[in-house]
């Protein structure tokens, strides 16, 4: 409860800052918002149907919310993305194919350097309960921050307009479960761990442009490597282009590359192409 409690505090704030943002005028032109949500959905149905193939319904719905400040040296950004699909195919159970909570805070001030200094904090989970299919019957492995990861770093970060920026840093990252414990135990001892405390390094790089007209690029690439062992990364990168077709019509290819190897020991993809709608709400 106490783990969960500290994401509950990190999104309030999120929205209690939005929420200052719209009551008080004297911060007009300081904060900016922005957000937008949207849904993806595929469907197949067959009636005798001679070559065979089963119904199918999946969708996807997603939010990406910005909250960012400014003023004089400071500059204070909030990001919050929120993904959650299920599909069904035939007769077989619902399945959980989108499931994140990922929220990250940047505060940086300009010290009439190429470099800024920075502080950051990002915290992941999982919105609801997440099964491995691979399994019959299907077995969870997860549940909203069980796992729940914080890690909070400081160091240099550099920006090139809104095309390209990056971050490299000391960092510190903590793992907390409650059930699912096998994110957070430590095999090497006897007793059974549910929170794991981690020093290292931190690199965040995002880049998002233009490919040609309506078709854009948005990457996110973090890398955070453990003092006790350098030679072995942690990876996420995240890559999606999103071809506009008109203001809320889109087509959206996102490939999400994830390592951890005390996660698994395998490299981790998730690909999906998707027509979906879009809205900007502010």
């Amino acid at each position: 409860m106490k783990k969960r409690f500290i994401t509950v505090a990190i999104s309030l704030s999120f929205l209690i800052a939005s929420k200052s943002y719209s009551q008080n005028a004297e911060t007009e032109g300081l904060w900016k918002v922005s957000g937008t949500v949207g849904i993806n959905l595929t469907q197949t149905s067959f009636t005798n149907w001679s070559q065979g193939g089963e119904n199918s319904i999946a969708y996807s719905v997603f939010g990406n919310f910005g909250l960012n400040y400014s003023k004089e040296a400071w500059n204070f950004t909030n990001s919050l993305k929120l993904t959650y699909g299920q599909t069904k195919l035939g007769k077989a159970e619902i399945h959980t194919t989108d499931n994140e909570f990922y929220l990250e805070d940047v505060l940086t001030y300009n010290v009439g350097w190429k470099l800024e200094p920075y502080v950051s904090n990002i915290a992941k989970t999982v919105l609801s309960a997440g099964y491995d299919y691979s399994q019959i019957p299907s077995v969870q492995n997860s549940a909203f921050f069980d796992p729940g990861y914080l890690s909070q770093s400081m160091g240099f970060s550099y920006e090139k307009g809104e095309t390209f920026k990056t971050r490299f840093g000391a960092a510190v990252q903590e793992t907390f479960t409650s059930k699912f414990t096998k994110y957070a135990d430590d095999p090497e001892t006897s007793e059974v761990e549910n929170t794991k405390v981690e020093g290292g390094i931190e690199s965040v790089t995002e880049a998002k442009f233009m490919i040609v007209e309506n078709v854009q690029y948005q990457g996110y690439l973090r890398l955070f490597g453990r003092f006790k062992e350098l030679g072995v990364w942690d990876v996420r990168w995240d890559n999606t282009i999103t071809m506009k077709v008109n203001s809320f019509l889109n087509v959206n290819l996102n490939v999400l590359t994830v390592y951890k190897k005390y996660e698994m020991p395998k490299t981790q993809i998730k690909e999906s192409f998707m027509l979906g709608f879009s809205y900007t709400l502010f």
